[in-house]
């Protein structure tokens, strides 16, 4: 499958002469039309929410899009609460999942009436003591350990990570959260990322569903929603198939039938907290080709680097790279495109075979639309970029400006930096 941008050569030579390499660019209809396919997919369930994950993508503009798509908020620390707050989403509307968790921020929490996912068994008797009661409105999230698997393959290893309650906890933490004054439990699990499969919500499901019946049984809780959390992944490579889900959404209403109609459980909520899947595709990094270098390998030097997109340095991930008004061209030069760090690993492509790229060419990074600028730094003193909204309409919006030397020294309170600085 040819992966294409969502912008055209045209648009983005205008989009440059307002906003300068590099920024993040969304698309609009994009977000939207996919924020209706997965409100559709999960219709059979009456109480179905998707709550993004504010992580994710974390501007007020594209979280203002998803309210007006129906969709709630999933907060992991005190400043997502905070925007999410700001923005006047509604209590309910925001899930708090959260590890380690600060007093501060569960205080936060039950102060906007967020419900709230208690990652540990030890945080029940923490929240308690921090609120001054437990509220009537609690989920945990479950962590069964091992390897998830779906048929034979590996998906990811529970065990070896830091989040949720065992299944013994689970079980004594209901009882205990019982008889501290909840009323009405949630259920949550996140056992595997990024996914390109449509078994994973499935199976996942499954699990969850079986694990409610007998919690319901053997706690007598009474069980509201089960959250399915994220881990639907997008296709990164042009190989890869996109997951569909629209079958998604009938795996997990199979298991629903299956499993918690026949235990009495019909008005169990559905619950999601999609990211990456929600705006990764219809979010790109445009770049400007500015330096080329001939030693042991061919470089294309960029105007962005890591600090507007960590995954490549970070975990070696692969982001398609289409140098625009090329991308018919034959991919006979093999490059590393860099940007300039003092890292080595501050590399979007190593050995990446692409058409031959000329010094002043734009270049689009895909699927940057979650976990892009969300996770940029200020190594080395660079500066965050420019986030920029593709309206439905063509036109474009600023949704973040580009940070500026001001911004960066601006916490040096007790040092006036700029003040003789040649600006």
């Amino acid at each position: 499958m040819k992966k294409e941008p969502f912008v055209t050569k045209e648009q983005l030579e205008e989009i440059v002469k307002e906003y300068p390499t590099p920024f993040h660019l969304y698309d609009e209809k994009g977000i939207r039309a996919n924020a209706q396919a997965v409100k559709e997919a999960f219709s059979w369930n009456k109480g179905f929410k998707e709550y993004f994950a504010v992580k994710a993508t974390p501007n007020p503009f594209l979280l203002n899009i998803f309210k007006e798509c129906g969709c709630g908020c999933d907060c992991s620390s005190l400043t997502e609460l905070m925007l999410a707050d700001a923005l006047h989403f509604e209590g309910k509307d925001i899930m708090f999942s959260s590890n380690t968790t600060p007093a501060e921020e569960f205080q936060y929490a039950d102060k906007v009436n967020a419900i709230i996912n208690l990652d540990d068994f030890t945080h029940i008797d923490f929240l308690e003591k921090t609120i001054g009661h437990i509220p009537e409105t609690i989920s945990c999230r479950y962590n069964p350990g091992g390897l998830f698997k779906i048929s034979n393959s590996i998906m990811d290893n529970p065990g070896d990570a830091k989040y949720g309650f065992t299944t013994e906890q689970m079980f004594e933490g209901f009882k205990v959260l019982r008889q501290k004054g909840a009323r009405n439990f949630g259920i949550h699990a996140f056992l595997a990322s990024n996914t390109v499969t449509n078994e994973y919500y499935p199976t996942l499901a499954k699990s969850l569903f079986e694990l409610a019946v007998k919690l319901k049984e053997e706690t007598g809780a009474d069980i509201r929603f089960i959250n399915l959390s994220g881990g639907i992944g997008i296709p990164y490579r042009p190989e890869e198939e996109a997951n569909d889900i629209r079958a998604i959404g009938k795996g997990v209403r199979k298991a629903y039938e299956e499993i918690l109609l026949p235990a009495g459980m019909e008005d169990v909520a559905i619950y999601t907290e999609l990211g990456r899947f929600m705006t990764g595709p219809y979010g790109c990094l445009v770049t400007k080709a500015i330096h080329e270098k001939h030693t042991h390998k061919e470089y294309i030097g960029c105007d962005a680097c890591a600090v507007n997109l960590m995954r490549p340095a970070m975990y070696g991930a692969y982001h398609h790279i289409t140098v625009m008004g090329k991308d018919n061209g034959v991919c006979d030069h093999k490059y590393d495109i860099t940007g300039s760090l003092c890292e080595n690993n501050d590399k979007f492509a190593v050995d990446r075979m692409l058409p031959k790229i000329d010094v002043g060419d734009l270049l689009v990074i895909h699927d940057t639309g979650a976990h892009g600028f969300s996770m940029g730094y200020n190594y080395n003193g660079k500066l965050k970029s420019a986030e920029v909204l593709l309206k439905e309409d063509g036109s474009t919006q600023l949704i973040r400006r580009a940070e500026t030397p001001k911004d960066y020294f601006a916490t040096f309170d007790c040092f006036d930096i700029l003040k003789d600085m040649k600006m």
